[in-house]
């Protein structure tokens, strides 16, 4: 059975208040017995008792007299009491972490479950991206030999690991001959062996393993493997004149001896030149840039420019000459239209001026590679000097968001082109459902076999599900000769692989019905026991979800209970695969594994599962609270300077995409960039793509425009973030203020810096200058009383910046910095990360208001990108060649709806707060402006648009128009707009790439949704800041539609929803209006033709763009709603009748069908 221990950190985490009372502890769970290694305080939470803590508890007390401030404790020598290697004990403390479960929480015991097994199918895969190699001798499974600094020793060229038993059987009685190679070695003796050097040259001493945790994390050279005793002194120091003279090894730049080889004589001389001069990799090689902007030919870009002031010119002339000409004979619709008019051009202004200075940009990945893994007199193992990326992955509903889905995105993130060993991914299970954590120890595990199998071919993509699904020729440009049988190896397992997954719901039902079915016969024998002969009454036992090692899952059930339901739970982290080794794994062509992954890296990322705990009486923020969450618990754990944000849904298409955002934030003067947007590319999009799902004209023109101003906004998914403007901190150089508004706009002139220190923008510093250092002992009530996350922001700073290769790099790092492996994870370390994720942890802190993601909007992607613009920060698009991440958006017509639904209420909820684009500080430019006005305002339109749309039908029915006649003043101006509006979208067209039927699918949504959606969003959010009632939103299901054989099956299919009434009334009301205007107009005495074709115009204009929405409502033959057909009935009906009793018939003489008066 497994067992249970109560963990805290050595540094304690206090909560910011006391907790309410009542609250009761976990669960009753089968476990072993406990080890508490501290106290508990009268708030009811757990401490430990470390250093520091003994430190202040004795400082505080009368044993802080002086008697007892140095002890010593002597604990004789006993067989269970031996001393042990430090690097056998850091392995140790890693296994255990990896294989313990941790769960915790508000007035709650931190808890390591050791878990017996984590799913029912696990496979015995090895554990190859971990740090503790055995012997590779079959049916050893000892340690491999190392020396006494536990680096690794490998006796023969072939690199076959074996450990000191084996080598001493193999040296005595097997020849001498390796068992790996079945060469000779070169030498049997052991002690020779541990004694050789190798003519390697010496290094720099590593701190100790005491050191403070934030200096080994800074530290810059990476220890080679050398004997000890050659690089100290007799007195145990450091020697370091025999290093200098003695050695090869060279100081950096900027000291007074160079090694010959790194010396170019700059006099022209013979080498000779007794140490002056440069070494050669800054006097030979140009500096190059990791990034171009390209801009838009001008042959394109100035007759976009002039045909937006010439439109501005038309519109303001046209709506003058409107607004001065009234149409006397219908007053009504005039100044209905009217102000339709000038709303549209306002709105127009707001969407069109950001937009006149796009870009585009791109990067250069053989350069990336050479500063930062090539080898380099600061980096001679020429080991990767980038920075860790920490990726976020986000989850609430397993049945709304299938777990095969998620399982594909972890997997295409573990098989990324990027550092293995700077690479960590977070999977955030917001429902605390067991199946999510299943599958993820699933998808773990089949990643031993997915992710070399990726590098051994260069695999693209590396999601499974869409590789093997991919009607592409696989076979291409796929040169070795294996491929075809380790491809189809994969299919299977993968084929495996999906069964599995589909078939855990059943599993973990099934498993947790026979538990539960075992746990009632046991009370009821034990009752029986203690009643003897009295009659026994049935137990009623709580029906628990159990995990496969037989004990309760701590998170959510299937049956939900008290402390087990969605918002009552505590935190959990798992760590489903260790962090990796920081030498390459190789793997070998062993017979137990599926595929031959000789000479491929077999290591894997490291992998965490977390849940954060919830409680009753919290306000959890949905997403935004889970992501904050994630940022504490992997500032602890990992702390990647970066953070990538992914959907479940959305995985990694380009493997190098992780490497093109990279160049952006290590390039000059990336260290002011706070986030990287890629564009949103979708997946099972119809071809026709009828609701303009793809969203190409936002992604492609609106995002490239603002790429020009301050960047482009946040859209949720897709975006890697630096952490340190995550936490809140203004950027470097955060007083250089912007030259202008725009870089193409008039100049703007200087404020000074107290314009900028109201509450509303007051920020964090970075420490540039000396009277805005970081003072750390405010950290606390901003971010909380974690200690190890505190201590862990320099640590992330530092490591973000770009490399110092240039003079006019500002704020870099030294080149070879980030060479130094990581520390291991022990258990001390994912304690805290529990106590971070806690339900009370956010308490009188910063978070959610000025730190991490914003709350208090449904759309806090765009708050939260807001808010750093707001602080001077800027942001980057970067559009590649190949899609960088792909997604999956809803195609149906009821789903889509309900999705822009969303995004407008947040837009609502953002105009009406002080995140208004109005209340912006001066480190804003002016267009970018501009543009977060749009973002809070365009649901707005909505009100006009659906006036707008009614106009045409009430001209025919009233056999008025907007104009008194159809003169051709009115007819050029209406030419004109139109002839622009066409040039410019032609133009951006040409710039951007879209193509034409984008353009027009996405005018047709816009009237949809504007028709639609956006005028409930409106709604609600008046509601929401008048009547204060709260807005709350399901998640949009991914699921497919019924028919299985159909990829678009889900497109035709009909859920009624009120959002539809609008524009079905619209329709409606337009088709009889031409009849109407049409039939009146025939039999009139005097037809008005041109009032007609006035009205008819504008009503087909109206038809045309919600055809899509009529084709959406059709369904497809046969399967069209009763409900769709009441409604258009009930609408038709009522319209009719209206119109009879508003202009009622004159006389029998001029009817058609009799007369009608309504009684």
């Amino acid at each position: 059975m497994a067992s249970n221990g109560i963990l805290r950190s050595n540094r304690s985490t206090r909560g910011p208040g006391e907790p309410p009372q009542g609250r009761t502890e976990l669960p009753p769970i089968p476990r072993g017995p406990t080890v508490q290694f501290g106290r508990r305080t009268e708030s009811g939470r757990f401490i430990s008792f470390s250093r520091d803590d003994l430190d202040s508890e004795l400082a505080g007390s009368e044993l802080g007299s002086g008697r007892f401030d140095n002890y010593h404790v002597h604990i004789p020598m006993t067989p269970d009491n031996q001393p042990m290697d430090p690097s056998i004990s850091t392995k140790a403390e890693e296994q255990y972490v990896n294989s313990s479960i941790f769960t915790g929480g508000f007035n709650s015991v931190t808890r390591a479950h050791v878990m017996d097994k984590v799913i029912d199918s696990e496979s015995g895969q090895g554990g190859g991206g971990g740090n503790g190699l055995t012997c590779a001798i079959e049916g050893c499974d000892c340690m491999v030999m190392r020396d006494k600094h536990g680096n690794v020793m490998v006796p023969c060229e072939c690199d076959f690991m074996i450990c000191v038993d084996c080598f001493t059987d193999a040296a005595k009685t097997g020849g001498g001959v390796c068992p790996g190679c079945k060469e000779p070695y070169k030498t049997t003796d052991l002690s020779e062996l541990l004694g050789t050097a190798g003519g390697r040259a010496l290094t720099l001493p590593h701190l100790p393993s005491g050191a403070p945790k934030m200096e080994r994390g800074l530290s810059v050279v990476k220890p080679q493997k050398l004997p000890h005793s050659q690089t100290m002194t007799q007195t145990g120091e450091f020697d370091h004149t025999r290093w200098l003279f003695e050695t090869k090894g060279t100081y950096g730049y900027g000291n007074a001896i160079w090694s010959e080889e790194n010396y170019d004589d700059v006099d022209g001389g013979d080498g000779g030149g007794g140490g002056h001069g440069q070494p050669k990799e800054f006097i030979s090689k140009p500096w190059r840039p990791l990034t171009r902007k390209l801009k838009i030919p001008a042959a394109v870009l100035s007759p976009y420019r002039l045909l937006i002031v010439i439109r501005m010119a038309v519109l303001a002339l046209f709506l003058t000459w409107r607004i001065k000409h009234k149409n006397e004979d219908a007053i009504w619709l005039w100044g209905m239209s009217v102000v339709c008019e000038l709303w549209f051009a306002f709105s127009w202004l707001l969407d069109q001026l950001p937009k006149l200075c796009p870009v585009n940009r791109a990067t250069d990945l053989a350069v990336l590679k050479e500063k930062f893994e090539m080898a380099t007199p600061y980096n001679p193992t020429g080991k990767s000097d980038l920075p860790g990326i920490d990726v976020f992955v986000s989850t609430a509903d397993p049945e709304k968001e299938p777990v095969l889905v998620t399982a594909n995105t972890i997997l295409s993130i573990l098989a990324a082109d990027y550092p293995v060993e700077k690479l960590a991914c977070y999977v955030s299970d917001d429902g605390g459902a067991l199946l999510t954590f299943e599958a993820m120890a699933e998808a773990a595990s089949f990643a031993y076999i997915w992710v070399p199998f990726c590098r051994k071919h260069g695999i693209e993509p590396r999601n499974p599900e869409s590789y093997f699904s991919s009607k592409k020729d696989p076979y291409k440009n796929k040169v070795r000769s294996d491929f075809v049988k380790d491809r189809r190896r994969a299919k299977r397992e993968y084929d495996e692989f999906k069964v599995r997954i589909n078939g855990l719901p059943d599993s973990i039902r099934r498993r947790s019905d026979a538990f539960h079915a075992r746990e009632e016969i046991k009370a009821m024998n034990l009752q029986r026991e203690k009643a003897g002969d009295d009659p026994v009454e049935p137990v009623k036992i709580p029906k628990a979800t159990w995990m496969a090692d037989g004990t309760h899952w701590p998170g959510t059930w299937i049956n939900p209970s008290a402390e087990h339901s969605r918002g009552d739970h505590a935190g959990i982290i798992q760590v489903m695969l260790k962090p990796p080794s920081d030498e390459p794994l190789y793997g070998n062509n062993d017979e137990k594994s599926p595929l031959d992954f000789t000479d491929v890296d077999i290591r894997l990322p490291m992998l965490v599962y977390v849940s954060r705990e919830k409680r009753p009486g919290y306000d959890h923020n949905k997403k935004a609270g889970a992501m904050n969450a994630l940022v504490r618990a992997s500032a602890i754990m990992s702390n990647g300077p970066f953070i990538l944000n992914l959907d479940c849904d959305h995985y990694i298409y380009n493997s190098q995409a992780l490497r093109e955002g990279m160049c952006f934030m290590m390039d000059r003067g990336g260290d002011r960039i706070c986030y990287v947007q890629f564009p949103q590319r979708f997946e099972g999009i119809d071809p026709s793509d009828r609701y303009a799902n793809n969203n190409t004209v936002f992604f492609d023109v609106n995002m490239r425009a603002l790429d020009g101003l301050q960047g482009p906004v946040y859209v949720g998914t897709g975006c890697l973030f630096r952490r340190i403007a995550l936490y809140g901190f203004d950027p470097p150089r955060a007083k250089v203020h912007s030259a202008g508004c725009c870089s193409c706009c008039l100049p703007r002139k200087r404020k000074p810096r107290a314009a900028a220190n109201s509450e509303e923008t007051r920020a964090l510093r970075m420490g540039d200058y000396d009277d805005d250092e970081m003072n750390m002992s405010t950290f606390p009530k901003k971010f909380g009383n974690s200690s190890f996350l505190i201590d862990s922001i320099p640590i992330a700073e530092f490591q973000g910046r770009p490399l110092a290769d240039h003079p006019s790099v500002k704020n870099g790092r030294p080149p070879g910095a980030l060479t130094v492996p990581r520390d291991l994870l022990d258990a001390s370390t994912v304690a805290e990360a529990i106590s971070v994720i806690s339900c009370w942890y956010e308490e009188k802190t910063e978070w959610g208001q000025r730190v991490g993601w914003i709350y208090g909007s449904v759309t806090e992607d765009v708050v939260t990108g807001y808010r750093m613009h707001n602080r001077g920060w800027k942001s980057v698009y970067c559009v590649t060649k190949r899609d960088a991440f792909r997604g999956t958006a809803p195609i149906n017509l009821t789903d889509r709806l309900h999705q822009v639904l969303r995004w407008a209420t947040g837009s609502v909820e953002i105009f009406f707060s002080r995140n208004n684009a109005l209340l912006a500080s001066p480190r804003m430019k002016f267009l970018q402006r501009v543009a977060y006005l749009n973002v809070g305002i365009y649901p707005f339109t909505s009100v006009f648009l659906i006036v707008y749309c009614f106009l045409p039908a009430l001209s025919l029915f009233s056999g008025q128009f907007i104009v008194q006649t159809l003169s051709v003043t009115f007819l050029t101006y209406l030419l004109i707009i139109t002839l622009t509006l066409c040039l410019l979208a032609i133009l951006e067209i040409r710039w951007s790439g879209i193509e034409l039927e984008e353009w027009w699918r996405n005018e047709q949504f816009w009237l949809i949704g504007g028709t639609s959606a956006h005028l409930a969003a409106v709604m609600q959010g008046l509601l929401k800041v008048i009547a204060g009632i709260e807005i709350s939103f399901t998640l949009t299901s991914k699921s497919a539609g019924d028919d299985d054989d159909d990829e678009f099956a889900d497109l035709y299919v009909v859920k009624w929803t009120s959002l539809m009434i609008p524009p079905i009334t619209i329709i409606m009301l337009n088709l009889i209006a031409i009849a109407v205007g049409v039939s009146r107009t025939i039999y009139s005495v005097i037809p008005q033709w041109s009032k007609l074709l006035g009205g008819v115009f504008f009503s087909f204009w109206v038809l045309a763009h919600l055809y899509p929405f009529a084709k959406g409502l059709m369904g497809r033959r046969g399967r069209t709603p009763t409900i769709i057909y009441v409604w258009s009935g009930l609408v038709a009906i009522t319209i009719s009748l209206l119109v009879v009793a508003i202009n009622p018939p004159a006389g029998a003489n001029s009817q058609i069908g009799g007369s009608f008066s309504f009684p």
